[in-house]
């Protein structure tokens, strides 16, 4: 993925540098290892399932507001080559959707803030932390990202590589997205009352459309400034396919269970993502009609 002479995002908030301790600082996993930390933190973030629930044990919380303090300390001072290429990605989105929003939808699009830190922070939706993944928080309009995420499934389990985690990124932009849209007031309007399998439906269907939102930025980014390489687009649509939530199940307990899924099966998630690929259009990303 060419990236290095793409726009630079100012709206990278860097919270790092306050000693938060990463995935080690995880609370509340007794004996268990780093690695089993990583595993059980990348299935919660593509399946939505909360890691401590994976972990056992673990009290859950309602209100995870007092969950996690924010840290104070200074962030670093200059931009290491992880930030840099958040940054770059960041700008990426910001430009593509400041043009397509609006001509495709006639909704303006205001960028989002991306929240960088280590191990715990404080959001506008509570306490985050390392082990719950990137998300993006609706309240205060930020997405947060503990960079250790892309730098463990890299160095530590193989995958990850430019386009895999750009498109980390731009699916929480797609959230975004949906958020200015209305799309997100909207389906949690749809989930009040309802039983826990038909929460489980919309969110799938929501984040399917994020996923093909992150397809529709790679596909008008691609035609701004030519930046996927050879085996990008192969590896981004074989990276949808092994996160759905058919595999991620199956590989965790050995089976898999339909009703729980939250983010969709492998089929569905590399659907989506080709769809967005190759359209490079917003109102084709419509998961509830499809």
């Amino acid at each position: 993925m060419e990236w290095e002479n793409t726009p630079l995002s100012d709206n990278v908030e860097d919270r790092r540098g306050g000693g938060g301790g990463g995935l080690g600082g995880f609370g509340g996993t007794g004996g268990l290892g780093l690695g089993t930390i990583l595993i059980l933190t990348i299935i919660g973030y593509f399946t939505g399932i909360d890691p401590r629930m994976l972990i056992g044990g673990a009290e859950v919380v309602s209100d995870m507001r007092a969950q996690a303090p924010q840290s104070q300390a200074a962030a670093p001072g200059a931009d290491d080559k992880l930030k840099l290429f958040v940054r770059h990605v960041l700008g990426e989105t910001e430009a593509v959707w400041a043009d397509a929003l609006p001509a495709q939808t006639g909704v303006s699009y205001q960028p989002a803030t991306l929240v960088l830190y280590d191990g715990a922070t404080q959001s506008g939706c509570g306490g985050a932390q390392a082990a719950m993944g990137p998300f993006y928080c609706p309240l205060d309009k930020k997405v947060y990202l503990d960079l250790s995420f892309f730098r463990d499934m890299e160095t530590k389990y193989g995958g990850g590589g430019d386009f895999a985690d750009a498109y980390v990124i731009a699916h929480e932009i797609g959230h975004h997205v949906q958020d200015l849209l209305g799309i997100l007031a909207k389906t949690d309007a749809a989930k009040e009352n309802a039983s826990q399998t038909t929460r489980n439906a919309i969110s799938v269907r929501v984040e399917l459309m994020a996923d093909c939102l992150a397809g529709v930025w790679a596909a008008n980014a691609n035609q701004k400034w030519k930046l996927l390489d050879p085996g990008d687009v192969e590896k981004a649509v074989a990276t949808a396919g092994a996160i759905g939530d058919d595999r991620l199940q199956t590989a965790a307990r050995g089976y898999a269970v339909p009703d729980s899924f939250t983010h969709g099966s492998s089929a569905m998630r590399v659907k989506w993502l080709t769809v967005g690929l190759q359209s490079g259009k917003v109102d084709a990303c419509d998961t509830f009609k499809q």
